[in-house]
């Protein structure tokens, strides 16, 4: 992968346009969203996301335990877990005001019951309290609890995929295998409804490690092997298609998404591949040298996740067009999908330029700090 200031330009670009794509996929009525992975594919964004996730973080633990220290990297991830349980705070109480605002304006059944609103309601302080221990998840807010678990296990995972391949994963594949006895160990107060059991879902993140630290050789990328593998991957993949777009048309049980089932571990896996074969070819470098504000959305992660909720739920509510048809209703989700990609992308661009002003200031400071011990002496 192509490194452009420390970082991949590669993931940079993939993370954000999959938090493009999360924010799309939650806009009902979303005219993109049909296009996306869940339609032709039985994973979605989510397994992308935390394969990147584990990706990312292997690659941040290794340059800091490089430069300053396993210590300094184990620090690293334990102020990354606070800095996500923080942003999983303030995401769950954005979901808690969006759900007040659509019971005055867009009273959706539904939606509030997602959004914790309506127990808030009548038992504010014991849902608070749930909310803090995770036991309650508004809504979107329902991913960052299991990654502030994951922050927490990198300086365990990472060194022992250093060690032995074998051994993280078999460790990983044991943990998934046996994620549905230990669901009760997560502290929610109703299983059914969290969308992720950690304990299956760390085997997505591990796998991401293990690509990082163990990329696919070059010599072996030229081989045959790998030609097989690539055919391989793209039967397994229009195979998996057909099936989800003309056998199982109806929207998957819960339950697979939950538990990371067999079939979006492979399917998942026959895409990854195809895309490294494209990512080696230097096509996705290419196309993301021209998606600079894409990039821009990946590099500011976990600020756009929590944006992407908020601008998820406010676009749904003003471009709901249940009544609307034809080719009015059809213009209705074009704006909608246009104005949640600009607003995310809007995010991204204000934060970066924030970020920047910030940094410029310290830099100032330091360079006036040194000029008067310059003057002292």
């Amino acid at each position: 992968m192509n490194s452009v200031a420390g970082r991949s330009l590669d993931v940079d670009f993939f993370r954000g346009l999959v938090l493009i794509v999360i924010a799309l996929d939650h806009v009902t009525g979303s005219v993109l969203s049909r296009f996306m992975l869940h339609t032709y594919a039985f994973c979605d964004s989510a397994e992308v996301f935390v394969f990147l996730g584990g990706y990312a973080s292997a690659a941040a633990y290794c340059a800091v335990a490089s430069h300053r220290g396993e210590q300094a990297a184990v620090w690293r991830f334990a102020r990354r877990s606070a800095e996500i349980y923080r942003a999983y705070l303030f995401t769950a109480l954005l979901m808690l005001l969006c759900g007040g605002m659509l019971a005055l304006f867009d009273p959706n059944p539904a939606m509030l019951d997602m959004t914790e609103w309506r127990h808030f309601v009548t038992q504010p302080f014991d849902v608070l309290g749930d909310i803090v221990l995770f036991k309650r998840q508004p809504y979107l807010a329902s991913v960052l609890p299991m990654y502030v678990a994951f922050a927490l296990c990198v300086p365990l995972v990472v060194p022992l995929a250093q060690r032995s391949f074998s051994t993280a994963l078999a460790t990983s594949v044991l943990v998934w295998v046996l994620a549905p006895w230990l669901a009760f160990l997560v502290p929610v107060v109703h299983t059914q409804d969290w969308g992720f059991n950690p304990f299956a879902w760390q085997a997505m993140f591990v796998g991401g490690v293990l690509a990082r630290l163990y990329p696919v050789r070059a010599e072996f990328a030229r081989s045959r092997s790998a030609r097989w593998l690539t055919a391989v991957a793209l039967v397994a993949f229009v195979a998996f298609a057909v099936a989800r777009l003309v056998v199982f048309k109806d929207p998957l049980p819960g339950v697979m998404k939950q538990q990371l089932s067999l079939v979006r571990i492979v399917d998942f896996a026959a895409m990854a591949w195809l895309v490294s074969v494209a990512v080696r070819a230097g096509w996705i470098r290419a196309i993301a040298a021209r998606c600079t504000s894409v990039v821009t959305v990946g590099r500011t992660g976990l600020v756009c996740f929590v944006a992407g909720t908020v601008i998820s739920v406010t676009v749904d509510a003003v471009s709901r067009h249940g009544t609307l048809h034809g080719a009015r209703g059809l213009v209705v989700a074009c704006a909608g999908d246009a104005a949640t990609i600009a607003a995310v992308i809007g995010v991204a661009l204000l934060w970066q330029r924030m970020a920047v002003r910030e940094r410029g200031q310290r830099l100032g400071s330091h360079a006036r700090q040194a000029v008067r011990r310059m003057l002292r002496a």
